[in-house]
């Protein structure tokens, strides 16, 4: 049973509110994926920060389902590339369907990731399926976890942010499948790759599609009641 304390919470003002919000989204809605990385240095401490963010997020019973990995080593880097480019081959030459390889193609994506080796930190997010308690005679013990890709979900997308907030570029990578990570990382049984994000500056003059996004009238609707 945990003990309750204080809420921490600062009540502002109208006018605060919507300037501190307004400039969060003009901030977040720069934030563009990239795939050409700067090999420039990032100082760590940028990532140490990111991830502390990321690891307050909510998570079903406070159970904290994740691990991050983080690699700078370029020799895991390169082991790391040339295992997503085997998987990532085999599915643009035969495993993605039709309809999926029409999607991508507007976007120029192919198997070729050089940016795993490139970009100076890759963050690998594991999803803790179930939490291993050892037993007394040597045994283990399973403990559930619950909502546990909801819980991940939601600490990446704040671990992306954080990122952006910091002035780092990211890609959220997801070659499928994942497996070799949890190997190369050797990470426990009871852990799954969920996403790869690579971090860094962008290359000079680098370009990202010209793309949109949905109107608020297209993701979101107001249900008010009528007096």
């Amino acid at each position: 049973m945990y003990s309750f304390i204080p809420l921490e919470f600062e009540r502002r003002s109208v006018e605060s509110q919507l300037q501190r919000a307004r400039d969060f989204f003009n901030l977040m809605r720069r934030r563009r994926t990239v795939r050409e990385f700067s090999p420039d240095p990032v100082p760590f401490e940028l990532i140490e920060l990111a991830i502390r963010t990321a690891g307050s997020a909510p998570s079903g019973a406070n159970q904290q389902p994740w691990h991050f990995t983080i690699v700078s080593d370029r020799e895991i880097k390169r082991r790391i590339r040339f295992a997503a480019e085997e998987e990532e081959r085999e599915n643009y030459s035969g495993r993605f369907p039709d309809e999926w390889l029409e999607v991508l193609a507007p976007l120029g994506t192919d198997w070729h990731k050089d940016f795993l080796e490139i970009a100076p930190y890759l963050i690998v997010v594991f999803k803790i399926d179930y939490g291993i308690e050892k037993q007394p005679d040597g045994g283990e013990r399973r403990i559930k976890h619950y909502y546990v890709n909801e819980s991940v979900g939601i600490a990446c997308g704040m671990l992306l942010a954080a990122l952006h907030n910091a002035g780092l570029a990211t890609l959220t990578h997801t070659p499928n499948p994942m497996g070799f990570l949890s190997e190369i990382l050797e990470r426990p049984k009871n852990e799954k790759p969920f996403l790869l994000i690579p971090v860094g500056y962008p290359a000079e003059g680098v370009k990202v599609p010209d793309i949109t996004k949905k109107t608020f009238g297209e993701i979101a609707d107001l249900k008010s009641k009528v007096v």
